[in-house]
């Protein structure tokens, strides 16, 4: 997946922000296997100036919460599957400027290579127009997550807090079910699809283990329900 000038274009559309220095966003998006001149210095800016955000976020938005709490409340925000989701709803993967064996393997669509790409995506926001720039562009991408996160499942995943609400209503737990697997051996995708019966809900989930797509299937089941 080349890196080109529409991808590019269409990639500060989705995040709101025209960079001033457009070798910033290019070098956020080149990963090592690509060149030297990569994002691995942008991404360790991006990864505190993140960390600091949420963890200021959830320091005002949760006044009475211990510590350790707040921890790991930032720790689910800025882990790898939370920040490839928001990578993937971006499709920074059509914009990535990929090594020729990365390209092979399905580099674009690799959790972590995306995880890096977004912190590399906000610490070039932060070089290119200051902290206050790149806060709103995290509270941006985390408006939803940050709205709706809740203190009491910390650690619960959503395959956890989807049984235990079923459980509580009395409801048959769900199926899950392999839909497809795609890619070689190394570099496979699984769509999963859980299926509610009882409350006539199917979401469908993708991720590189069937594991992750479950939890992903799961997460998307329990926004269906919340609506």
């Amino acid at each position: 997946m080349p890196l080109d000038s529409l991808a590019i274009d269409n990639l500060t559309g989705r995040i709101g922000y025209r960079f001033k220095n457009a070798a910033l966003l290019t070098q956020a998006l080149t990963h090592r296997s690509f060149s030297t001149n990569n994002n691995e210095r942008l991404e360790f800016l991006g990864d505190g100036a993140l960390n600091f955000i949420i963890a200021s976020q959830l320091y005002i938005r949760f006044s009475k919460l211990p510590e350790g709490d707040l921890s790991r409340l930032r720790a689910t925000l800025v882990k790898e599957s939370t920040l490839s989701e928001i990578a993937i709803s971006l499709r920074i993967g059509d914009a990535l400027k990929l090594g020729e064996g990365e390209l092979k393997s399905a580099g674009w669509r690799r959790p972590s290579i995306l995880a890096d790409a977004l912190e590399a995506i906000i610490g070039a926001v932060y070089m290119d127009g200051g902290f206050s720039t790149a806060e709103a562009l995290v509270l941006k991408l985390y408006e939803e997550k940050l709205a709706n996160i809740d203190p009491k499942i910390i650690d619960k995943d959503a395959k956890s807090q989807l049984q235990e609400y079923l459980q509580g209503k009395k409801i048959e737990l769900p199926d899950y079910n392999v839909v497809s697997v795609d890619g070689e051996a190394h570099a496979q995708i699984f769509k999963i699809e859980c299926i509610i019966e009882k409350l006539n809900i199917t979401a469908s989930g993708e991720g590189t283990s069937r594991r992750i797509a479950e939890q992903h299937a799961a997460l998307l089941a329990l926004e269906k329900i919340s609506r």
